[in-house]
């Protein structure tokens, strides 16, 4: 019978049983206390059990936030708040969807495509419909719901609700968005 409690990082390392990153290892801290506050029988790895032991992952430290109601997003990001910044939404024909989603993807310069005809608009960047950032989080079909930027200001500085269910933002403050999350990143969205 063994403590789960490691020596030192080489100790660590040796009984890892999937790649461990530098994100990970900042939330070693976490992964290694949960051990110390359970009970002592839970502490100790039979003999019998054969196999390395899992390293936790550490909680997630960021979140996007999408409130429908006020039309404003922000991120949390280890305690602090970034924003909040306004938003358009989806018109209610078309609704941005409430829940809790994570970031399936993100795009520099994206291109857009029309889901209904098929055409690929020809301009990329601030001035293309979807300006210069995307921050994919909802497939459904072949559409998919999104955080982006647009090159009509106005109807985000109204906080109109005009689009087919993405999230419009200037593109200043979408730049800024995207640069604090990463795909994985929790989408959380309310009424």
């Amino acid at each position: 019978m063994f403590s789960l409690r490691p020596k030192g990082l080489d100790d660590l390392m040796s009984m890892r049983s999937v790649p461990l990153s530098w994100p990970a290892l900042a939330g070693l801290s976490v992964a290694l206390a949960i051990p110390v506050a359970m009970p002592m029988e839970s502490r100790a790895r039979p003999a019998s059990v054969p196999g390395p032991l899992a390293v936790l992952p550490a909680a997630p430290t960021t979140q996007i936030h999408l409130d429908l109601r006020q039309r404003r997003i922000s991120v949390l990001r280890d305690g602090q708040r970034f924003g909040p910044w306004p938003v358009a939404i989806g018109d209610p024909k078309t609704p941005t969807p409430a829940g809790v989603f994570q970031v399936e993807n993100m795009r520099k310069n994206p291109q857009y495509q029309s889901t209904k005809s098929g055409k690929v608009h020809p301009v990329t960047g601030p001035k293309a419909p979807l300006g210069h950032r995307w921050i994919g989080f909802l497939q459904q079909g072949p559409n998919q719901f999104g955080i982006h930027g647009t090159p009509w200001p106005h109807w985000v500085k109204i906080r109109a609700a005009v689009s087919n269910g993405c999230v419009r933002m200037l593109n200043a403050h979408v730049q800024k968005l995207y640069d604090l999350v990463e795909v994985g990143t929790p989408v959380v969205i309310t009424r």
